[in-house]
């Protein structure tokens, strides 16, 4: 997705531009899965999203990654930098879940040795596919750029695996994605909240993610709330 002057709308968000350097993203509460065939809203869940975001780009601000994170502009708005984005979804995963527990022979939950990296091209129409860097290039992605984007999401797993250890959340699996602002400088942009992450209890491995939503696991919103209590101390301000 390339940032320009109309609004733009996705599943889960609105990019509304600001002026020449930033732009709003707007949190809604549209809840997808599985490539848009199951849908449903949540009152507050966009408002969650956008504190959860807000609080985890704060963090890894503090710890020298770079984000396109500027600051709160209402309850379900952040102001961030405008990006032309990369048409790639960057995973990294530490836990066995999801789609990787169907390609390998290893049972859902088994701890890997070492994070392992995916590549998806962001594309609806061909249900976002995983690629491999030679995709990549094809892309127009150099190798370089490509480099870059995966240490520095070494970098952000091991921040916040850090971070919700100390809280008692595994962080099972999450998506990123990475843009170029008008300095040539490629930063974390999207988003960092429940929706694109997996995070378990570390007691129980109850699910505080989409997968709850996914998979009807429970009540979403609790989930998502008591995710943002554990990670910032404090008891949501709205729901």
């Amino acid at each position: 997705m390339v940032i320009g002057v109309d609004v733009y709308e996705g599943k889960a968000k609105k990019i509304i531009p600001l002026d020449d350097d930033k732009v709003v993203m707007e949190f809604k509460d549209d809840a997808t899965a599985f490539n848009g065939e199951k849908k449903a809203q949540f009152r507050g869940k966009g408002w969650l999203n956008a504190q959860i975001s807000a609080h985890l780009f704060r963090v890894l601000e503090e710890n020298g990654v770079k984000t396109h994170f500027i600051g709160v502009a209402g309850d379900n708005r952040l102001i961030v930098e405008r990006l032309k984005m990369y048409p790639l979804e960057v995973v990294v995963r530490n836990v066995v879940a999801g789609s990787l527990k169907k390609r390998l022979p290893l049972e859902e939950g088994t701890r890997l040795p070492e994070p392992i990296i995916e590549l998806y091209y962001k594309n609806d129409d061909l249900g976002d596919p995983m690629i491999n860097q030679y995709h990549a290039k094809l892309l127009g992605i150099s190798e370089a750029e490509l480099k870059e984007m995966e240490m520095t999401a070494l970098k952000v797993n091991d921040v916040l695996r850090k971070y919700f250890a100390e809280r008692g959340i595994i962080l099972v699996d999450f998506k990123l994605e990475f843009g170029k602002n008008a300095r040539g400088e490629i930063v974390l942009g999207d988003e960092i909240s429940p929706d694109t992450c997996r995070f378990w209890d570390a007691e129980t491995k109850e699910s505080l993610d989409k997968d709850v939503f996914r998979f009807d696991k429970g009540d979403l919103i609790s989930a998502y709330e008591r995710l943002y209590e554990r990670i910032t101390g404090e008891a949501p301000a709205r729901r």
